[in-house]
């Protein structure tokens, strides 16, 4: 296998993830025969810095023409003042839109080995946790019209949700054949008691249903399905989401899982070129203090394997890694107890590497 795989850093404590990462895809290339290339460009705050814009067109230009895109993380308190338009999320967005990338899937699991870490109570985690946050992720209310103004002397804003039905059913699709390699389970999180767009998607998924019998279709309100994650997270297989609730609920999952420096991501789009990356954010407080969780950014190269790729092998052993370096007690602060001993990013990034 070759492949040409482009390396989005960011800000804060993106290259340090990144790095190990990285290592982790050549000790794969290596031990399994692969030719891996990779190409580092600008994204977020520095590519502001450096180019004056979140999302240089090179950059972009470069993403179109890999085989997948791994992501850091983007943002941070410095760039608070910059114009909307320029700050480094906006680079993100538009990256996700630029590749098509509609449908982000988060899979959230519980290792054994941290299952003291999570809030929930060990009863409730003894049935286990193994789901999937199937999110659109280019329209809804973070790609709506929008707008503050004042009003009659009132200062007044709108963001507007709106979603026509072949946005819902590409994504809908998706979820129901992710089920179909699973438990057959879909439950659809909405607000269709309150929100139109909501009963249009219930209206279109259902019939998107008809088309994969073998998968059940449940319909959840978003606040019922916020306390169901953490009374009862073992009923769900796949979620189905808007970009807005997926955004809140797969935050609120990682946490049942330990810490959201656990979680990798993937960003699939109607094009070839994927994007992989970890679901936290840039955590500026501990950047180049070599503290940060490299886990999730490992996961998601795992990811990268699987669904770029097609190296279903390479990703499991990747996985099983991550897994024997927990196993053997290695936690990064995130994930260690009061007073117990902590591992650095690249501490943690050794053991996966050894692992492989």
């Amino acid at each position: 296998m070759q492949a040409k795989i482009v390396l989005l850093p960011g800000d804060g404590i993106g290259p340090e993830i990144m790095e190990q990462a990285v290592r982790v895809l050549k000790r794969v290339a290596e031990r399994c025969g692969h030719t891996f290339s990779f190409q580092t460009e600008a994204i977020g705050g520095t590519a502001i810095d450096t180019f004056g814009d979140p999302l240089p067109e090179h950059t972009l230009d470069a993403c179109k023409h890999a085989d997948a895109v791994l992501l850091g993380a983007v943002g941070g308190p410095k760039w608070d003042d910059t114009a909307p338009a320029l700050r480094p999320e906006k680079g993100l967005l538009r990256l996700r839109k630029g590749l098509g990338l509609y449908a982000n899937l988060r899979p959230v699991t519980v290792y054994p080995a941290l299952s003291a870490a999570s809030p929930l109570k060990q009863e409730i985690l003894s049935e286990g946790l193994d789901l999937i946050v199937c999110r659109e992720l280019i329209g809804g209310i973070y790609f709506g019209q929008r707008e503050t103004k004042t009003v009659d002397g009132i200062r007044t804003a709108y963001d507007v949700e709106s979603y026509n039905e072949t946005e819902i059913a590409r994504i809908a699709e998706q979820a129901f054949q992710l089920a179909e390699k699973r438990r057959r389970h879909v439950t659809l999180v909405d607000k269709a008691n309150v929100l139109d767009s909501s009963k249009l998607w219930r209206t279109v998924t259902k019939e998107v249903q008809k088309e994969h019998p073998s998968v059940t279709l449940e319909t959840m309100y978003v606040d019922n399905c916020a306390m169901q994650l953490v009374r009862n997270p073992a009923r769900f297989d796949v979620l189905l989401t808007n970009n807005l609730f997926g955004d809140i609920l797969s935050d609120e999952a990682s946490m049942i899982a330990g810490s959201i420096g656990m979680l990798p991501s993937v960003s699939l789009g109607e094009e070839q070129v994927h994007l992989y990356e970890p679901i936290h954010g840039s955590a500026p407080d501990i950047a180049g203090e070599n503290k940060a969780n490299p886990c999730g950014m490992i996961l998601s190269a795992a990811l990268l394997l699987r669904h770029s790729l097609g190296l279903e092998e390479e990703a499991v052993r990747v996985e099983k890694a991550v897994e024997a370096a927990l196993e053997k007690g290695l936690r990064t602060a995130d994930l260690a107890a009061p007073g117990a001993s902590i591992a650095s990013c690249t501490t943690m990034g050794d053991a996966v590497y050894a692992g492989i």
